[in-house]
């Protein structure tokens, strides 16, 4: 009963006037940053947070949420017509879904994808008010100890789960720590990091990081594909599809489901995994595994839940423990903090029409989503159509104008060039900037809760591990560099055991 009574106080401040209409503007954004290649929710989060400052926290988080899981939902149009992921995670997408859409059932695949992440969403938001609130009270009873030890967990889960080399990831959760520790000391006022740079005392904002990072990083290597985009087919009939559809589909949206809610909780996964991991699972379970590949409906219905159930799960330790299981999640965690509003389980009893508002808004939000993207398939193709050379002008215009309305500082806006920069470097050498925002965005709580825990203490480290809970996530943290880094070792000891055989025979 108390469970359906927050869901009925959620549902009566989403419902509100502005909030329905910043609900709306999310998922129309999300959905045409999904349709458009190369942007991405991140970028457009982090280019788009200025711009809601002057707007109370509720409506604002509702905007930025509707962004990211719209993204997802709108990736798979240009996936099924054009053969042309908008989003990563709707690349499994292309694979059946553009057959499909070659064999003249374009409007059964985009109807399956609206269902399934339909589906997957209302589920997912169910999940969150289930488990949030049990898992906001365990959260309660942490000390500095508990939460040090939950966040390293968090970014070593994250650096090695995260795309690419572990060390290299592991290096950027570094460089995210140093970046978020610049600026004055809070305890004794010392500036650290700041090379004399007056603008740099109060520390390097959120924004300025991200918008650098993943919008104009993104931005100018993407400069580089002049691919050009062919649109299939612009005119899209029977979107409803038929009864076997359905039939073929229903369990492979309950199995991506159930996939995506599993690696959303999970810390550095991204909804591709979860759609790539869904995939092949329906591969795996299927009858004649051979139509995968030549327009299988349930290679898009499975994959297209997973992504959307992924996108709303990253909610729950983000809401619950304060910890960000993705990039986005920790410009989402950086929004609460500008706006005033420590994460964590505190949230839902200091703020609980931010908590139980936000996740109405998701299932209306959906619900929105349903009925926007149908009728709109038109509109998004036609988008599709413009040179990406007209566009970036206008998003890089729009990117320097927000930072600077942040502070009114020109400085600001140099500082962006430069993780711009960065950010084009860092792709280079195949370091994924997500870890680095991850320990941004976690450096100074981290920081706070080590040197918290120690003061208590007395500066006896043993603190951490003499405390059940704090041992369990050192050992956990432990456990999993040690799985990851095992098969580099083994490979590595099989390679000079080879060698040193050779040695002997000769």
């Amino acid at each position: 009963m108390e469970l359906l009574g927050n869901l009925i106080f959620g549902f009566s401040v989403a419902l509100s006037i502005e909030n329905l209409l910043y609900c709306f503007i999310g998922v129309l954004v999300g959905t045409l940053i999904g349709v458009l290649p190369g942007i991405g929710p991140m970028a457009t989060i982090a280019m788009l947070m200025p711009l809601t400052f002057n707007v109370s926290p509720v409506p604002a988080m509702i905007m930025l949420a509707g962004i990211y899981y719209g993204a997802m939902y709108g990736g798979s149009t240009t996936s099924i017509l054009v053969n042309l992921p908008g989003e990563t995670a709707a690349v499994v997408t292309c694979i059946d879904g553009y057959q499909m859409a070659r064999q003249g059932r374009a409007g059964a695949a985009l109807a399956i994808a609206a269902i399934g992440s339909f589906f997957a969403g209302t589920v997912c938001t169910l999940l969150i008010a289930l488990f949030a609130p049990p898992l906001a009270e365990i959260a309660l009873k942490f000390g500095s100890p508990e939460y040090f030890s939950l966040m390293l967990m968090g970014l070593v889960a994250a650096a090695v789960l995260a795309h690419g080399d572990m060390v290299k990831s592991l290096a950027m959760v570094v460089a995210g720590l140093l970046l978020g520790i610049v600026g004055a000391d809070v305890n004794s006022g010392i500036k650290r990091f700041t090379f004399g740079v007056f603008e740099l005392a109060d520390g390097i904002g959120v924004v300025i990081v991200a918008v650098g990072v993943f919008a104009v990083g993104e931005i100018i290597s993407n400069l580089s594909d002049p691919g050009e985009r062919q649109v299939f087919t612009s005119k899209v009939t029977n979107l409803f599809p038929t009864k076997e559809d359905l039939k073929q589909s229903f369990g492979a949206i309950v199995r991506g489901t159930g996939v995506g809610a599993f690696f959303g909780v999970l810390p550095g996964t991204t909804p591709a995994i979860a759609s790539f991991s869904s995939y092949v699972l329906e591969k795996k379970l299927a009858k004649d595994p051979s139509r995968f590949g030549h327009g299988a409906i349930e290679g898009v219905a499975g994959p297209e839940s997973a992504n959307n159930a992924d996108a709303q799960c990253k909610f729950i330790p983000m809401l619950t423990l304060g910890i960000p299981a993705s990039g986005t999640m920790a410009l989402m965690l950086g929004a609460l903090m500008i706006y005033g509003i420590t994460p964590g389980p505190q949230v839902m009893t200091e703020k609980p029409d931010l908590f139980w508002g936000l996740i109405a808004s998701m299932w209306i939000g959906n619900v929105m989503l349903v009925v926007l993207n149908l009728p709109l398939i038109g509109m998004w193709v036609s988008l599709l159509k413009l040179p990406y050379r007209l566009l970036f002008p206008t998003i890089m215009v729009f990117s320097a104008i927000g930072i600077y309305s942040v502070n009114s500082s020109s400085f600001d806006i140099y500082l962006m060039a430069l993780f711009g920069i960065l950010g084009i470097v860092w792709r280079m050498l195949e370091c994924s900037p997500v870890p680095m925002m991850l320990g941004f965005v976690l450096g100074p709580m981290v920081e706070e809760n080590l040197r918290r825990a120690l003061q208590v203490s007395r500066g006896d480290p043993t603190v951490f591990v003499t405390r059940p809970i704090s041992l369990g996530f050192i050992v956990a943290t432990v456990l999993i560099l040690i799985v990851m880094a095992a098969p580099a070792v083994r490979k590595r000891w099989g390679a000079a055991g080879a060698s040193s055989r050779e040695g002997v025979t000769q």
